[in-house]
């Protein structure tokens, strides 16, 4: 009897072992914090714009740009002095700019943020000036910072009394630290909103339930629930503080993210071809060749006859070449993982364009299991 159930007892215990096997040698799974795949709703940077004035240029400012011209003659008037009607002042030590800054979220009134400076008319270098106060303002038209400050410039221009030229990375536009103070802050509604919304970079239905079962599990079952493929809606309660710490809680959850679909990224302009790992291809046959032609011209001079009153001419010689390179067929088995593609690639030895017209086809032929995207 004993003897029987150990016989009956042996396919289990093989399963058992082999599941243990296959469990410690599986690649580990890659853990991900909510984080770093989505952002709470609302709480995002708002883009502030502003027009200004760079003064203190070492005669390399705009000249006679009205833009500068008129930037100018507001900014004096702040002062009380106003130039005469019909002076057009010739201002090669200022230029007219654009001043662009990003307002975080919480920015409060009395913070610093950082601005790029950018030349807006015929200014050849920005380096060793100074902004003159400028507001910044939103999209809703509102002023939300002041800048001001000297210009930091990582470029360099040089112009030669014999018109030559050399530049060095870009004069034309610099950065100030600090160079903007914020005057009013922006109400995100988060504290007083019934729920919370978290929105995923990426839209995937998989990774949205992910997320949300992640944040049950973690802080109940019904606080959290998937809108959809990008949101997921949070049960909070109301207040800053508390919401605050709710959420350093759930960014800080960790979720195994659901396998991406199936791409082929080509980039049209630099030849660059990327395929993830979720790429299978089918049953196929591949085999690619290259035609290469070759024209060499070899003119020759041919001289006249003595005494004919001729003339030397140039006798054209062309010399046309075709060589073709037969690459041997090479068999794709079904289901080939990205390692056997990339394998398969290397022993054509193809450039990127060969290599996006083998991926087409294999597209059309529907034994490609990916979406082909150009880009």
């Amino acid at each position: 009897m004993a003897a029987t159930f150990l016989q009956q007892g042996k396919p289990l215990l093989m399963r058992a072992i082999l599941l243990c096997l296959a469990l410690l040698f599986a690649p580990p799974a890659y853990a991900e914090r909510i984080k770093d795949i989505g952002q709470f709703q609302g709480l995002r940077a708002n883009q502030l714009t502003g027009y200004g004035v760079v003064v203190g240029l070492a005669g390399t400012g705009d000249d006679s740009l009205d833009y500068a011209t008129q930037g100018v003659k507001g900014a004096v008037s702040r002062f009380g002095i106003s130039l005469p009607a019909g002076i057009n002042p010739a201002l090669k030590n200022a230029a007219a700019v654009m001043i662009t800054a990003e307002l975080p979220p919480f920015a409060k009134p009395g913070q610093r943020l950082d601005i790029t400076v950018s030349a807006l008319g015929k200014a050849k270098s920005l380096r060793g000036g100074t902004l003159i106060m400028a507001p910044l303002y939103g999209a809703d038209g509102e002023i939300y910072a002041m800048a001001q400050g000297n210009l930091v410039v990582g470029g360099l221009g040089v112009d030669a009394a014999d018109g030559s030229k050399l530049s060095v990375n870009i004069p034309s536009a610099g950065r100030i630290s600090g160079g903007a103070s914020v005057e009013r802050a922006v109400d995100t509604g988060f504290a007083q909103s019934e729920s919370l919304t978290f929105n995923l970079t990426q839209y995937d239905i998989s990774n949205s339930g992910l997320v949300a079962d992640a944040i049950n599990k973690k802080l109940g079952a019904g606080v959290a629930a998937a809108i959809d493929g990008a949101s997921i809606r949070i049960n909070t309660p109301v207040g800053g503080e508390a919401r605050i710490r709710l959420m350093g809680l759930i960014e800080n959850i960790e979720i195994n993210r659901a396998a991406p679909p199936a791409r082929v990224i080509v980039n049209a302009r630099t030849g660059t071809v990327v395929i993830n790992g979720a790429v299978r291809v089918g049953p196929a046959a591949v085999s690619h060749g290259k035609l290469t032609v070759r024209v060499d011209e070899n003119p020759m001079v041919v001289q006249p006859a003595p005494f004919s009153a001729g003339q030397t001419t140039v006798e054209q010689a062309s010399d046309i070449s075709v060589e073709e390179t037969r690459n041997p067929a090479f068999l794709w088995d079904k289901g080939a993982s990205l390692s056997e593609i990339v394998k398969a690639i290397n022993r054509l030895n193809v450039s990127p364009g060969d290599l996006v017209a083998i991926l087409e086809a294999l597209s059309q032929a529907g034994a490609l299991s990916a979406e082909l995207v150009v880009i």
